[in-house]
């Protein structure tokens, strides 16, 4: 039996301003597919009701149950928890969809670690949920018929501009840039989605895709025997490999990782 984690996140801003499109489709069409595949399925939506709505959809439509992980992504201390937790009870993880994502709130939301709400949620939090899962994700892929274990970031066409300005890394926390650049700064941690996701793929086995218009691609990339060897591959609507423009700055990899870990001690 494969293990796999869907990370969701649901979370509304002070402004009432959430993010549109198939986000909101999250339940109960993606999380459904992993038990489909005689899969164990960890969910982590927010918040908790919306979890037990989807785990109940899942099992009355597939028979089988999905197992609720608490997960708050704007916490890295949540983070750690949730990965201690599934760490307890799981010695593999087969794939990890991080499916979570935010946009368009006020630029004063923080996390409780002071960082912009965006690029936490969109970014570092994933890379911090992936790199504590990381001896789960290793030992599956030991333990495979085909030696692979993957990860699925999902990121968003606001990555293409994003890619020709850069990641500020001044700007991830309550800094004048911060400000200055405001609802830009969702693009920036949609681009980091991508720079930590190839910096990953460079490391260790993984790979990035992106979603829109439904689950279809992410959960292709998950599942399916033709993704396997696409490590590093950015993929788009609907299942195909996709391509996007090179960084300006050719270390902006290293940079990123360097600073994630940083942030992580």
């Amino acid at each position: 039996m494969r293990v796999a984690i869907v990370a969701l996140e649901k979370r509304r801003s002070r402004s009432e301003h959430i993010s549109p499109g198939p986000r909101d489709l999250l339940v109960p069409k993606r999380p459904q597919e992993p038990p489909k595949k005689n899969a164990k399925a960890y969910m982590a939506p927010r918040p908790r009701t919306r979890a037990e709505e989807a785990i109940e959809d899942i099992e009355a439509k597939t028979g089988k149950r999905a197992i609720f992980l608490e997960l708050d992504l704007a916490s890295l201390d949540s983070i750690t928890k949730a990965a201690r937790e599934f760490q307890r009870q799981e010695g593999v993880l087969d794939v990890l969809f991080n499916f979570a994502g935010i946009m368009k709130h006020p630029i004063d939301d923080l996390t409780a670690d002071g960082y912009d709400l965006q690029f936490d949620v969109n970014c570092l939090s994933h890379a911090h949920f992936t790199l504590l899962l990381l001896p789960q994700l290793i030992t599956a892929a030991k333990l495979s018929t085909d030696a692979k274990a993957c990860v699925v970031n999902v990121s968003s066409n606001a990555a293409y501009g994003a890619g020709r300005v850069g990641i500020y890394f001044d700007a991830m926390t309550d800094t004048p840039r911060c400000r200055a650049i405001g609802v830009g700064l969702y693009g920036i941690s949609k681009y980091g989605s991508i720079v930590f996701s190839n910096e990953l793929a460079k490391r260790i086995y993984y790979y990035n895709t992106r979603l829109q218009y439904g689950a279809l691609t992410p959960l292709w990339a998950g599942t399916s025997l033709e993704t396997k060897d696409f490590n590093g591959k950015w993929l788009v609507p609907w299942v195909r490999i996709g391509k996007l423009g090179p960084s300006k700055d050719p270390k902006i990899g290293e940079k990123l990782w360097d600073w994630i870990e940083a942030q992580r001690k």
